[in-house]
């Protein structure tokens, strides 16, 4: 990994299971002053916490991809309760943490570089799973196509966002049921000083 910036081992329970992940311990070192060059990778969203409690629910053993990964902590959930996973992300600083975090847990996970715009050949996946991964309508389509590639047939999608973020959650959504049947749960992650409310999208095909 380019560069020698100060991490921090952060621990996480998940649902009994002890995860101990890296993040830098500053994000000084990554910002640039550019709004899209906001490292937002490098912090752990409430909806990553609640898509790991859920998928430490999914019988094992299934093949799953997270997309978006940043920290990877619902992936090394995922991996820690017996699933293979491939985990993915744009930027190679969080793919590298991804990997020590894995070693660091004892976890075998392949960790691969994803441009959403151009896709690499990875396989097929029975679960593909993402924590605020939608975010602009620009990249609405890119996603679904992403879907359309990996996913297995018969396969499912979750996703994980804060409630916050209907304003762009909702027309992606409503653009996903021309292809998929859609099931949605409201999450809450209550923390030392406030409730987050987290919407859990489950995407199947239609037609299976």
């Amino acid at each position: 990994m380019k560069g020698d910036w100060p991490l921090v081992q952060e621990n996480i329970q998940i649902r009994g299971r002890n995860l101990v992940f890296f993040r830098p311990e500053s994000l000084d070192p990554f910002l640039t002053g550019d709004n899209n060059s906001f490292p937002f990778w490098a912090r752990l969203w409430e909806a990553a916490i609640v898509l790991a409690d859920f998928v430490a629910t999914l019988k094992p053993p299934r093949k799953i991809l997270e997309i978006g990964a940043g920290l990877g902590v619902p992936g090394l959930a995922a991996a820690a309760f017996g699933h293979e996973v491939t985990l993915t992300d744009y930027e190679d600083v969080p793919l590298e943490l991804i990997r020590r975090s894995a070693r660091l847990n004892g976890l075998e996970v392949r960790v691969s570089r994803l441009d959403w715009l151009n896709p690499e050949d990875l396989g097929e996946f029975e679960v593909i799973i993402g924590a605020e991964v939608v975010y602009a309508g620009r990249l609405f389509q890119p996603l679904l196509d992403i879907f359309r590639r990996y996913l297995l047939p018969g396969g499912e999608i979750y996703l994980a966002h804060d409630r916050e973020r209907a304003r762009v959650l909702v027309p992606f959504i409503q653009r996903a049921e021309h292809e998929y049947e859609v099931a949605t749960s409201l999450r809450r992650l209550r923390t030392s000083d406030e409730t987050h409310e987290v919407v859990l999208h489950r995407l199947r095909p239609k037609g299976f």
